[in-house]
């Protein structure tokens, strides 16, 4: 497979097999596990490694906003995966990487993240140096896939220096964790879960990295460009069954393609990522409105595609947000329509 054929591979995938069974994952609470396969055969969980035709930057947020318009649910737990690609492509713990790395570029092993214990100050989750490797205490708010995904890249900070120590561990119950799963009002198949850790201990041999706080902040901006594709998708989805019903979305297209262009600025360092990801959000939900508006009184009963998009792109409002998104978004909110930018 070309590179140039990523994107188009990925809207075939999202028009032949997400989409049409995104409604009933939602209502199901379930994602079929032959989403994740189709994923894995046509090489998808090794999009962000080194390995192959790579991806331009600018080419992976597009095949991941392709890939949410056909089913937020399926996407937003394959998307985590790649966040742990790209740390076991660049660790320095060879072992690490020979254990693992074949397994989560070919699929065969699933990977999810937890890095938002970290973000706050103070943190939600410590971990402190042993001899031997660190002790985690503490709780990681949202983790997305538990029972899907085999193995877990876990961020914490570490209580003396203020360095963030990325760590794997298995995605399974084990001593001193404990399960709380969180209901969502959108993408709940995702089963998206709080980790609560007591004591829990980890082997140096299961260390990913250990960065700066510069570092980890700095790695967020791609990570946040990423996470904007979730609200650019439902916005894509809106636009596509409004087309389907006749509506006149030009307008809506063309703010489709400025915040696109956006993310590309900001990537860029010529516009501000959260602004970027605020704006986004905000087309996502005019544009679901949009939909249930132009749908009518069809739109109102449970379980139907607008119904669905309206509650997704409330989802992007705060999914993966950060006070400084909270912020720009709260701003957009609030400003009257005549006065917006155009942007």
């Amino acid at each position: 497979m070309s590179v140039s054929s990523w994107p188009e591979r990925a809207r075939e995938l999202a028009d032949s097999v997400l989409f049409p069974a995104a409604d009933s994952v939602d209502v199901d609470g379930e994602i079929p596990s032959s989403h994740f396969d189709i994923l894995a055969a046509e090489g998808f969980y090794g999009l962000a490694s080194d390995r192959g035709e790579p991806l331009g930057p600018d080419e992976l947020p597009l095949v991941v906003e392709t890939l949410c318009a056909g089913c937020l649910a399926t996407t937003f737990t394959w998307m985590q995966h790649n966040g742990v690609v790209m740390s076991l492509s660049h660790t320095s713990n060879t072992s690490l990487r020979t254990r693992y790395l074949d397994g989560v570029i070919d699929g065969s092993i699933k990977a999810g993240v937890a890095f938002a214990g970290a973000i706050p100050r103070p943190p939600k989750l410590y971990a402190r140096r042993t001899d031997t490797g660190y002790v985690l205490d503490g709780h990681a708010p949202f983790v997305t896939g538990w029972g899907i995904v085999d193995i877990l890249q876990v961020s914490a900070r570490d209580e003396f220096d203020d360095s963030i120590v990325h760590l794997v561990i298995p995605a399974t119950d084990a001593a001193g964790i404990e399960v709380e799963r969180l209901t969502l009002i959108a993408v709940d198949a995702s089963n998206t879960v709080r980790l609560l850790f007591d004591g829990v201990e980890v082997h140096d041999s299961q260390v990913v990295s250990v960065v700066t706080d510069e570092e980890f902040q700095s790695g967020q901006i791609y990570g946040s460009y990423l996470n904007g594709c979730m609200a650019m998708g439902v916005a894509r989805r809106a636009i596509t069954q409004m087309d389907d019903i006749g509506t006149d979305t030009s307008s809506f297209r063309l703010s489709h393609s400025r915040r696109r262009a956006a993310f590309d600025d900001a990537l860029a360092g010529r516009y501000d990522m959260f602004a970027a990801r605020a704006e986004a959000s905000e087309l996502a939900m005019r544009a679901a409105a949009a939909l249930v508006t132009a749908t009518g009184s069809g739109a109102i009963v449970g379980h139907g595609t607008p119904e669905r998009l309206m509650r997704e792109a409330t989802f992007t409002l705060v999914g993966a947000g950060r006070p400084r998104i909270k912020a720009e978004l709260l701003q957009t909110l609030r400003s009257d329509p005549a006065g917006r930018s155009g942007r």
